[in-house]
């Protein structure tokens, strides 16, 4: 539950929000300098916060974060290293101008879901986690290179419509949610299940087994999602990363008071 006072919510989020940038350090998500996630500002609905460009995930703390107004403004609020990643801007600004529903985005160039991104097409609902997803993701398969203009994150926002998950072709995953703990889980499992997709994938192949008969029907799948699938399922999921972090870390499951 995140505190009533607006000034105690940016700060909670600030520090939650570092601790998913470490988190996805931790998984190797990072690639260079490539990859972001944001969140919504509480105070102003037209900013959000993000990475520095060119910190390590892992080093990543709240102080260091930039707040960021719509049109690409670093805030006076931001930390001392105002250098923006562009193509953060131009993503996650459409998304959060065209979905006010979302408070947390994440992008990376994640192993097995940039692998599996080339295939240009949908998970299929083959196992329980990956129907967390059913109809609940998009593929954006019009790759033009490094995103530098406006016309392209919007055009990655449109295709994600009302999704939780966009698979972008040739390039990575795509989260947007209502939270930034179940940001963390949806990504963590995004990346999972395109991995077991394309494990199933290649079995299936070497025993000539066809690959339709590997699906849950769709019923199923849709009831399924509407389970783990949900916001809940994810931020509580999403506790448990923080959690495991936290621990790694040794230090308070709770973030410490703004003054």
């Amino acid at each position: 539950m995140l505190p009533s006072d607006p000034r105690q919510q940016r700060h909670f989020l600030k520090f939650r929000l570092a601790q998913a940038y470490r988190i996805f350090g931790k998984y190797g998500y990072d690639e260079g300098v490539a990859g972001h996630i944001t969140v919504r500002d509480p105070i102003k609905n037209d900013c959000f916060w993000v990475n520095p460009w060119g910190l390590p995930f892992k080093l990543i703390q709240p102080e260091n974060l930039l707040l960021v107004d719509h049109q690409g403004n670093v805030q006076e609020e931001s930390g001392p290293n105002r250098l923006l990643n562009k193509s953060a801007y131009m993503i996650h600004a459409a998304i959060h101008e065209k979905r006010p529903d979302v408070v947390c985005a994440a992008h990376a160039h994640s192993l097995y879901g940039r692998a599996f991104s080339t295939l240009g097409i949908p998970l299929e609902p083959i196992t329980q986690d990956s129907c967390a997803f059913f109809e609940d993701h998009v593929v954006y398969d019009n790759f033009k290179g490094i995103i530098d203009d406006h016309g392209e994150g919007q055009a990655i926002a449109e295709a994600l419509g009302d999704c939780k998950a966009a698979i972008l072709k040739n390039h990575g995953l795509l989260v947007a949610t209502r939270s930034i703990e179940s940001a963390i889980f949806f990504f963590i499992s995004l990346e999972k299940c395109c991995r077991v997709q394309m494990l199933a994938d290649s079995a299936a192949a070497a025993r000539n087994i066809p690959l339709n008969t590997m699906k849950i029907d769709a019923e199923s799948a849709r009831v399924t999602a509407v389970v783990n699938g949900s916001e809940k399922a994810g931020w509580f999921s999403g506790r448990v990363e923080i959690q495991l972090l936290e621990h790694e870390e040794g230090i308070s499951s709770l973030a410490p008071r703004a003054d």
